[in-house]
Order: C-alpha cells, then sequence, then structure tokens
C-alpha cells in the first residue's frame, strides 16, 4: 500500500497537468474568438491623432484656452491704449436743437440769433408770445492742458500693453512646462503598467504551479496563500497604473485644448535624454529675476500705478480747453447760410472745493502704488522660492536616477543568484517570487526616477524662464 502511494501521486499530477494544458487551450480559442480584431484595433489607433512632445507643445500654444486669454487681453490693453491716446486728438460731433418758448429773455435772442430783429420786435419785447428755434450745429473741441492727465493715462496705457505682453509669457512659459510634466507623466504611468502586468503574469505562473503542488501534497497551503496575495497587490498596482495613464492623458487634453480627449493619442519617446546641473544656483536665480516674465509684469504694474497716482495729482492743476461751433438758428427746418454763426472761444477752469474727493482720491493712488510695490517683492520672493525649489528638486531627482539605477544592477544579479538557488532545490517559490517581483519594482522605480529626473529639469526651466 505504501508502495502505491507515489505511483497515485505521480498519476495524480499527471492527470492535473493534462486539464491544465486542456483548459488553457479553450482559453486560447476563446480569446481568439471573441478578442477585437487586430486590424481594427490598429485603424482605431492609427485613426487616433498622435501627438510628440514637441508636436503636443506647438498644439496646445496653438490651442490653449488660457493662452487665448492672455492674446485677448493683450488686445484689450491695446484698445484701452488707442482710448488714451484720442485724448490728444480734436473731438468733433453734431447736434441738432428745438426751442418753442414765450419767455421774453429766450424769444428775443432767438430773433436776434435768427437775424431778425428790426423796430417792431422792441415793441411787443414783453409780451413776443411763441416763437421756435431749430439750430443744427457742429462743435469742435480741443483739450490744450489737463495738469497732464492726458500724457499720464496714455503712458499708464503703454505701460498696459507691456504687463499684458509680460502676462501671455507668463502663460506660455507655464504651460510648456505643464504638457512636458504631463506628457512624462504619461509614459511613466505606462512603463508601471508593463512592469505591473508581467509582475502579474510571473505570479500568476508560479500560482498555477503551485497550486498544483498543494493539490499533489507536496507544498503548503502557506505558500498558495502568500502568493495570493502578491497577485493581488500586482492587480492593484496595474489599477493605479492604469488609472494614471487616463489622468495623464485627460491633463494632457486640457492643456492642449482638444474637446474630445480620445481622439489622440501620444508617441513614446524615441530617445531620452539624462538631465544635469551645469550651473549654479546663484547664476540660475540671478537669470530668473532678469527673464522672468513675472518680474517684469509686476514692475510694469508699479510703474502703471505710479502714472495713475500722477493723473490724480493732476486734478489740482487747472484745465484749458478750445472749442469752435458753427450752426444757424430758424424759425423752421434746414439750413441757410444767411442765418449762419460761428463762435470760437477758450474755456479755463479749475476745480477749487470738490468735498475733499480729491484728496481721497489721491490717497488711494498713494495706496495703490505701495500695494503694486508689495506685489513685486512678493513676486521676486516666490520666484527665488521656485527656483530654489526646482533646483534642489532637480539634484534629488538625480541622485534618485543614480541609486534606482545601482538598485535595478543589483536587483538582477539577486534573480539571478535566487533562480540558481531555485533550480538547485534551496529557494522556496515565495522567495523566487519575491526577488521576481523585486527586480520588476526595481526597474519600474529607475523608470520613474527618469521621467521624475526630466519632470525636474523641465520644472526648473520654467522657473528660470526658458519659454517665454
Amino acid at each position: 500500500m505504501r508502495g502505491d502511494m507515489p505511483r497515485i501521486i505521480q498519476n495524480k499530477l499527471v492527470l492535473i497537468l493534462i486539464l491544465t494544458v486542456i483548459s488553457s487551450q479553450l482559453a486560447a480559442d476563446e480569446s481568439a474568438v471573441f478578442a477585437p480584431d487586430a486590424g481594427e484595433a490598429a485603424g482605431r489607433e492609427s485613426a487616433a491623432q498622435m501627438f510628440t512632445l514637441d508636436q503636443a507643445i506647438d498644439y496646445a500654444l496653438s490651442n490653449n484656452p488660457d493662452l487665448q486669454i492672455a492674446i485677448e487681453r493683450i488686445k484689450q490693453a491695446e484698445a484701452r491704449l488707442g482710448v488714451a491716446l484720442a485724448a490728444f486728438y480734436p473731438q468733433v460731433s453734431a447736434r441738432a436743437s428745438y426751442e418753442h418758448s414765450n419767455n421774453p429773455a429766450q424769444v428775443f435772442a432767438m430773433i436776434v440769433a435768427q437775424r431778425d430783429f428790426d423796430a417792431s420786435a422792441m415793441q411787443n419785447i414783453n409780451s413776443p408770445g411763441y416763437r421756435q428755434n431749430f439750430r443744427p450745429e457742429i462743435i469742435g473741441s480741443l483739450s490744450l492742458f489737463r495738469g497732464g492727465q492726458d500724457y499720464q493715462k496714455s503712458r499708464a496705457a503703454e505701460l498696459g500693453v507691456d504687463a499684458a505682453e509680460f502676462e501671455r509669457s507668463s502663460v506660455r512659459n507655464a504651460l510648456v512646462e505643464a504638457v512636458t510634466v504631463s506628457y512624462y507623466a504619461y509614459l511613466s504611468a505606462q512603463e508601471a503598467v508593463k512592469v505591473a502586468r508581467d509582475s502579474i503574469y510571473a505570479i500568476s505562473s508560479e500560482l498555477n504551479q503551485t497550486k498544483l503542488q498543494y493539490e499533489a501534497g507536496t507544498t503548503l497551503k502557506s505558500e498558495v496563500l502568500s502568493l495570493d496575495v502578491k497577485l493581488a497587490e500586482a492587480k492593484e498596482a496595474e489599477i493605479r497604473a492604469a488609472n494614471g495613464i487616463e489622468l495623464s492623458k485627460t491633463s494632457i487634453a486640457n492643456l492642449l485644448g482638444l474637446e474630445k480627449p480620445g481622439a489622440f493619442a501620444v508617441a513614446a519617446a524615441s530617445r531620452l535624454n539624462r538631465p544635469s546641473i551645469r550651473t549654479s544656483f546663484n547664476e540660475l536665480l540671478e537669470r530668473a529675476l532678469v527673464e522672468r516674465p513675472e518680474i517684469m509684469a509686476a514692475a510694469r504694474q508699479v510703474e502703471i500705478s505710479e502714472r495713475e497716482l500722477k493723473v490724480e495729482l493732476g486734478a489740482y492743476l487747472p484745465k484749458a480747453d478750445a472749442f469752435v461751433s458753427y450752426g444757424q438758428n430758424s424759425q423752421s427746418p434746414g439750413f441757410s447760410g444767411q442765418q449762419d454763426n460761428v463762435t470760437v472761444g477758450v474755456a479755463v477752469e479749475m476745480n477749487l472745493f470738490s468735498g475733499f474727493g480729491t484728496r481721497q482720491r489721491v490717497s488711494a493712488a498713494q495706496r495703490k502704488v505701495k500695494e503694486m510695490r508689495e506685489v513685486e517683492r512678493k513676486t521676486r520672493l516666490a520666484i527665488e522660492q521656485e527656483v530654489k525649489t526646482a533646483f534642489l528638486r532637480l539634484k534629488e531627482a538625480l541622485a534618485r536616477l543614480q541609486v534606482s539605477e545601482a538598485s535595478v544592477v543589483a536587483a538582477e544579479e539577486a534573480f539571478r543568484l535566487v533562480n540558481e538557488e531555485r533550480r538547485a532545490g534551496m529557494a522556496t517559490v515565495t522567495r523566487y517570487i519575491e526577488s521576481e517581483v523585486a527586480r520588476n519594482k526595481a526597474q519600474s522605480n529607475s523608470i520613474a526616477a527618469h521621467y521624475d529626473a526630466l519632470s525636474a529639469e523641465i520644472s526648473l526651466k520654467k522657473a528660470v524662464g526658458d519659454w517665454k
């Protein structure tokens, strides 16, 4: 009876192997029948618009809503400049008025203006009756002096155009960084999915063999349960990586301004450069403080507030305007050259008391100048912090990349040794799977570290202001 036990176990193993082969063959046939046609999948992939990194950046610069908004703000600033410059041109308007009155003073003025005065008009001067007056006229005016307000407003408007240009450059700088980082995040997530699927395949293969061994009574239940846990962890990692792909793709679609995120695909990078630091932090910071558009935009805002202060101070000075009016007065509509009249003059005006309104406007403008100077200082401090953070992040990413590459070498060697031990029967299945998963994880970490280093390099370029 004892001699028959090995034969029974052997027969059971053969039967299990035969059933496994049959089930795997059926699964393969089912997938061949129900899986989507490869030609159709390739057709869908080719129909989708493919973006390399450079193509994605160019497309975003042409279609991103934030950049288009910045361009429209530039146009608005240019229009405000045109409004400010209009004060230096003559203002011409046409007007037609009608009056009907029995007021003796107004009627007498109508009679004189209509060139209809005679001796009989004096007899009825106290009771002239009703009279009407039609007056078409053209009026022209020109500002001679407004306490420098027109000039200061025009200079502030010019600075506003510059500030809008710098804001557009700031949006462009941030947009290029965001597209590049999202692109690398997408590629990193794809690599993570591949590693997770390799781990699932390896663990599943070992799990099937371990189950057969358990059924044959040559291994423990704990080995099967341990592999079940590792398989669940690998599947969880695949789910996270797949979700990372979708999130990255959604981010890229949003940055590119695509209304249908599913209608595009991301091309894999043909070659990835290894980032490096070739410039000291002080040189990078000095460059950023000179070239970052946010700094220049903040400086323009300070100048604009100073010009606006001078505009308010100009309210204390007198104003002078020249004007001319050409028209006619008659009792009936129409125009006659015999009843036309011209008025030319200069008016000087000075505000003596405005209920302290001018003082309050000046005070508000002074506070605005101080506010803009603090905003400029805050912007400078924020840029210094951003450059420092990006610089340290790149140093850390490069160090992690170096460590991860060394880890890959060590994990590969460890896996080779464990594989030899397993063949010699010295290592358990769990130990073998652990070494294989560790190798895959080291490879995944190395790939992620490379993309993190590239992203950190892009962030540093953005902090310095490379894509303004």
